[in-house]
């Protein structure tokens, strides 16, 4: 008898742990935009020390990079996108330059966002990384070259990576190495930024494959990886690439953000429109901290390092259009979403409640 009340007392015990670690915690959507402007979108970008949001828009005839007060959320102007599409933005401080993912890459003043000029690049730009260690802008593509290497300086093409797979995030440590989630590898390639080659290779297959979210805990050396398939937070050693544990988040995670004053990282899945909140308590001990319910569709993200909240994107979609048949399944058909909702796209502001 005394063993089974002391079996179920840490029953009870580790079930209580288990609600604790899985509650409702403590971030909530704290204000909505609703901002509108055609077309769809892709990548959201935060430039924190002049108080901006970047947000790249599609449309036909009308792709440009839209700017918002990262405060007010006030439309700040936007930067006219003289190409076929457009997927996201990255800054340097030090030189007060930007670029844009198009084809070809657009470079803009930081300052005033006037375009000072494009620059021709071979493959499909899609994500993009600025590394502060030397200066560079790294333009990731789906088609080789995977990686093309820009002076932030002057806009000069410094050289190609090939990374060995389809690249979607990369993240740098700021000493000379950097990271990126291998999209078709399940893997996450380790680069040396001096010598442009790639070192490793880290393999996540079974914990975690489509990866398109990947951030770094700079002082423990741990990455956070969101995947797809299977739908989990894999997180694991910077320095060896040992899987540290996995955790589960919902579908269509499509960013990942972690911030170093509250020791939390971020999955923004479109899917379910969730965030799962993961909280490190230790270099090896991760709990899930909190499931928020944001909006379908919000599957990119932003975070301010300044003040912790975040920004997702989404919009309001009709009814889908009726399932394909076998015989068009045949021919490559697949099932798509509605059109979307004119003048319905919204900023969602996540924060502390």
């Amino acid at each position: 008898m005394r063993t089974t009340i002391l079996l179920f007392a840490v029953a009870v015990f580790m079930l209580a742990t288990i609600v604790l670690a899985q509650g409702p915690g403590s971030y909530a959507v704290v204000k909505t935009a609703k901002v509108g402007g055609v077309g769809g979108w892709d990548y959201v970008n935060a430039d924190p020390d002049a108080r901006r949001l970047y947000i790249a828009r599609t449309a036909p005839g009308n792709m440009r990079v839209t700017v918002y007060n990262l405060d007010t959320l006030e439309s700040a102007g936007q930067i006219p996108i003289m190409a076929n599409g457009v997927h996201g933005v990255a800054i340097d401080p030090k030189s007060g330059h930007g670029i844009a993912s198009s084809k070809p890459i657009t470079m803009f003043d930081r300052k005033t966002m006037a375009v000072i000029k494009t620059i021709d690049v071979m493959g499909n730009p899609d994500g993009l990384m600025f590394d502060p260690y030397n200066g560079h802008f790294h333009v990731l593509s789906h088609q080789m070259p995977f990686d093309t290497v820009i002076n932030a300086a002057d806009g000069a093409v410094v050289g190609t990576i090939d990374l060995g797979g389809v690249p979607e995030e990369a993240v740098s440590d700021g000493n000379g190495k950097f990271y990126v989630d291998l999209q078709d590898k399940s893997a996450i390639a380790v680069v040396d930024a001096k010598t442009m080659m790639v070192t490793g290779k880290y393999d996540i297959t079974g914990s975690g494959g489509s990866c398109n979210g990947l951030e770094l805990d700079n002082k423990n050396h741990i990455l956070f990886a969101t995947c797809r398939n299977p739908q989990n937070m894999v997180i694991l050693n910077a320095k060896d690439g040992k899987i540290i544990t996995t955790i589960p988040i919902g579908p269509g995670a499509d960013g990942a953000g972690f911030n170093p004053k509250t020791m939390e990282a971020f999955s923004p899945n479109g899917g379910d429109g969730t965030v799962t909140v993961v909280k490190e308590n230790s270099p090896t001990s991760f709990v899930l901290e909190q499931t928020l319910q944001t909006k379908a569709g919000a599957r990119t993200m932003a975070m301010d390092p300044k003040s912790g909240q975040l920004y997702l994107v989404t919009a309001e979609f009709g009814p889908p259009p009726p399932a394909p048949t076998e015989a068009e399944k045949g021919r490559g058909a697949r099932g798509g979403r509605g059109a979307q909702v004119p003048e319905s796209f919204t900023i969602l502001l996540v924060g502390k409640k």
